[in-house]
């Protein structure tokens, strides 16, 4: 029997879905929007009618009608915290992220898009799902305490790229379980984070506000130098600042490594410094969740778009392979990830979450 799964991955400006029989991709489509055609919307799931019909409308041209899916799965949105795994998609995750998210997101439409297209395109049997959302939450206590008692540090980071990972190494390089196996990953792109994995359980997470800087965000940066500028800009600027125009945006105007990286290949002493200062600070981070997990470390796996810079990861590797094997899984297939998760619950193999959302945010 085939398993036919839809998975669905709503970005900033583009919706990427994939169809897959069993866990095999048979074919994946990016639907992409311009800027300013987002831009026209307040709210992210103001989006939701437009970005449904679009990908409706691209079903029925790929010959899909009504029972074509045993399952959609959807990207998990900006919920309270959760734990790790899949959720089936009820009225209260998309109450909760229409009405009360975390954060504003695009990826806070993966639930109700996963439900719409289940109604219309599944079997009387399909469900919607979300799979390992960006606030799955294991980390253990003593990770939670900030040094501020006004703070706790959440778990927020690239949770369903960074587990799928742990996952295929763990599989296809050691030969064990996730669940048998230690890891330290860096998600490193347009955002970082990083976050150690003991025994399958992600125990704790740096995310991209605190840490290694990335492609456009500043990561941790010095609290005696911020203060001040937050009297010189507003909430807003302070947010663009160090969330859209920081990392490499800061130091060239742009956030395309590639394009750094061929000044630095043609002698630029700026980009070889910013680049390696970036690759210092990837690997300080992977050797700071080195010490959570004792040193005990089966793997350090490098991942995310900048994964493919050769450059970089080669430079924290030489910083940080003293600790383990260090494996490079570059980009991301989240595509392949939720479905992947969702046919675990479709054999047996998981069991779907049910969401409630905690009292203190009704």
């Amino acid at each position: 029997m085939v398993d036919r799964i839809l998975a669905i991955n709503p970005g900033a400006t583009s919706t990427k879905i994939g169809y897959f029989e069993n866990d095999k991709l048979q074919w994946k489509k990016e639907l992409s929007y311009s800027y300013e055609k987002v831009s026209e919307y307040q709210k992210i799931m103001d989006q939701y009618e437009f970005r449904y019909q679009d990908i409706a409308q691209y079903l029925k041209t790929k010959n899909f009608s009504a029972a074509s899916f045993d399952s959609v799965v959807g990207r998990g949105g900006l919920l309270p915290p959760v734990n790790a795994g899949a959720y089936l998609v009820n009225d209260a995750i998309m109450d909760c992220l229409k009405n009360r998210p975390v954060l504003e997101h695009a990826s806070n439409l993966g639930a109700s898009l996963a439900k719409g297209i289940s109604k219309e395109f599944g079997t009387s049997e399909c469900e919607a799902f979300i799979y390992d959302p960006v606030t799955v939450d294991q980390m253990e206590e003593v990770a939670r305490i900030s040094g501020l008692a006004l703070i706790e540090r959440k778990s927020i980071g690239h949770v369903l790229n960074m587990r799928a990972v742990c996952m295929k190494i763990a599989e296809d390089k050691l030969e064990k379980t996730y669940e048998e196996s230690n890891f330290v990953v860096a998600h490193v792109g347009g955002g970082s984070s990083a976050s150690a994995h003991k025994q399958g359980r992600m125990i704790d997470l740096i995310s991209d506000d605190e840490g290694l800087f990335s492609a456009e965000r500043t990561g941790g940066l010095p609290l005696k130098e911020v203060i001040p500028l937050c009297y010189n800009y507003s909430e807003k600027e302070m947010t663009d600042l160090t969330r859209k125009k920081g990392g490499l945006a800061s130091y060239f105007g742009t956030n395309d490594a590639r394009l750094i990286e061929e000044k630095a290949q043609k002698g630029d002493e700026k980009a070889k410094i910013v680049l390696e200062a970036m690759a210092y600070q990837i690997a300080k981070t992977i050797g700071e969740l080195a010490t959570v997990l004792y040193g005990k470390i089966d793997a350090v796996i490098l991942t995310g778009g900048l994964a493919h810079s050769v450059h970089i990861t080669e430079l924290v590797k030489e910083r940080t392979s003293f600790l383990a094997p260090v494996y490079i899984v570059p980009g991301e297939e989240e595509l392949t990830a939720l479905a992947k998760g969702a046919r675990r619950v479709l054999i047996g193999q998981e069991k779907a979450n049910i969401f409630q959302e905690p009292a203190y945010n009704n």
